[in-house]
This record gives structure tokens, C-alpha cells and sequence, in this order.
């Protein structure tokens, strides 16, 4: 299967479990749906339960489940995706991945706050790790 070669360049950057967890999810979507979004989608939702994006890779979360409302709706459900962020996480553990990804004025931000601000440093940081 091509999940291996054809790897977001993200998760190449993240530990080897997740890469597995990629991989193994995405393997099966193909058997179940075949080659195409829904098999990254798919891949991409299994890999969101265990790990959160931090920055321009994947980081295990300290518990396992849905990472977002989009994530806990399913397939059909008209919820924004938070893009890697675990937005049920407590705002203690959001301030901690703000403060190490160094957003300013972490500090007076609500929780939905520091999911946005969170999901634009990814963008950003990932960005800058493929050069553009």
C-alpha cells in the first residue's frame, strides 16, 4: 500500500506510532473504500483520537478520543474540525501547547481562543517546515 511513501510530510515529522497509526488506518480505509480523500480522511481521524498537532508534527495526547466536535459528530456532521488541535483538552493543557508553540496573550485568551491561535501556529509552523 502506498500510505508509507505517500505520507503527509507532518506526520513524517512525528514519532514512529503515529506514523503506524497513520498508516494502519489508512491501509484499511483503502481495502474498505479505496485510493482517494476518504481513505486520508479517514486516516487523518484515526490518527486525531491518540495524537494532537503540536507545531509541524503529531504529539501523543494524554488521553485517547475524539479530538474535536467534527471528530465526535462523525462523517455527517456539519461541526468545524479544529485541524489537529485537541480542543476537549482542558484550557490548562491549551495554554501549555501555546506557550510552547510561543503565541503571545496566551494568557487573557478563551478556550476557543486558544484553539484558533493553536491551529494558526500549526499552519504557520508547518508551512515554514516545507519551506514555503
Amino acid at each position: 500500500m502506498p500510505a508509507r511513501k505517500d505520507m503527509p510530510s507532518t506526520i513524517e515529522r512525528s514519532p514512529k506510532k503515529a506514523q503506524d497509526t497513520y498508516v494502519k488506518a489508512h491501509d484499511s480505509a483503502v481495502e474498505e473504500y479505496g485510493e482517494g480523500e476518504r481513505a486520508h480522511r479517514t486516516a487523518f481521524a484515526a490518527l486525531k483520537h491518540s495524537f494532537e498537532k503540536v507545531g509541524d508534527h503529531w504529539e501523543p495526547k494524554g488521553k485517547k478520543g475524539p479530538s474535536d466536535s467534527k471528530a465526535a459528530g462523525g462523517r455527517d456532521t456539519k461541526a468545524k474540525t479544529a485541524g489537529g488541535v485537541d480542543a476537549n483538552a482542558s484550557k490548562q493543557h491549551l495554554m501549555d501547547v501555546a506557550k510552547k508553540l510561543d503565541i503571545s496573550g496566551r494568557s487573557r485568551m478563551t478556550k476557543p481562543e486558544l484553539v484558533d491561535a493553536i491551529q494558526k501556529a500549526n499552519k504557520s509552523s508547518t508551512r515554514k517546515s516545507r519551506g514555503k
